[in-house]
C-alpha cells in the first residue's frame, strides 16, 4: 500500500534530512576516533552527557525520515510510530540532564543546558503533540514534524561541533591552550630580560 498523498509530498525532504542525519553520524565517530588518537578524551560521564546525545539526535533526525518516508496504510498509522519516538525523545532529555549535573568532567554553561537540554526536550514534545494531531485534514503536523527533523539535525550539528572545539581548543591540558601558556610563558620571560 502506498503511504497517504499528504505524507508522499515530503518524501524528498525525508530523504536528504535522513541522509545529512545518518552521514553526521558516522562523522561523530571519525572525528572522536582521531581525537582520541591525539589527545586522551573526556571522562566517561561527560561522553555520556554531551557526545551520545548529539549522536541520539542525529539518528532522531534520521528515525523521524525513516518513520515518515514509510509507505503507512494511513497517516493514523504512523502517528503512533511517531508519538513513540517523541516520547523516547523526552525520556532521553531527563536523562541527559540527569547526566549532565552528575559527571564531573565539565561544568555545563547556559548555552549547554540550551542545546543540550531544553532545546531536544521541546523538539521532541513538539514532535510528539505533532503525532497525536496528524491526520489528513491538516497540514500543520506535518511542518511541525519536518520542523522537529531538520531541528533536531541542526542541534546534532551545533553539539558535534561544540564538542570538537571544546575538546580541540578550550579543555584544559588541549595542544592549542598549552601552546598559548607556553607562548605567554615566554613573552613574560622576554619581558623580564628585556
Amino acid at each position: 500500500m502506498a503511504a497517504p498523498e499528504s505524507m508522499n509530498a515530503w518524501e524528498s525532504f525525508y530523504v536528504i534530512v535522513g541522509s545529512s542525519g545518518a552521514a553526521l553520524i558516522g562523522l561523530q565517530f571519525v572525528v572522536i576516533t582521531l581525537i582520541s588518537e591525539v589527545q586522551p578524551l573526556l571522562a566517561r560521564g561527560a561522553i555520556s552527557a554531551f557526545g551520545t546525545p548529539t549522536v541520539f539526535h542525529l539518528g532522531g533526525a534520521l528515525v523521524i525520515s525513516c518513520l515518515m518516508s514509510a509507505p503507512w496504510p494511513s497517516v493514523g498509522s504512523a502517528h503512533v510510530a511517531l508519538s513513540v519516538a517523541g516520547l523516547a525523545g523526552i525520556l532521553y532529555g531527563i536523562v541527559t540532564s540527569y547526566r549532565a549535573t552528575h559527571q564531573k568532567a565539565y561544568k555545563p554553561v547556559w548555552e549547554d543546558w540550551v542545546w543540550h537540554v531544553i532545546l531536544p526536550c521541546a523538539a521532541y514534545l513538539a514532535l510528539t503533540f505533532a503525532a497525536l494531531a496528524l491526520d489528513d485534514t491538516s497540514q500543520t503536523p506535518f511542518f511541525v514534524i519536518a520542523a522537529v527533523a531538520l531541528g533536531l539535525l541542526l542541534i546534532g550539528i551545533h553539539n558535534a561541533w561544540d564538542t570538537v572545539i571544546y575538546v580541540v581548543v578550550d579543555r584544559p591540558g588541549s595542544a592549542p591552550q598549552e601552546t598559548a601558556n607556553a607562548t605567554k610563558e615566554a613573552a613574560h620571560a622576554d619581558a623580564k630580560t628585556g
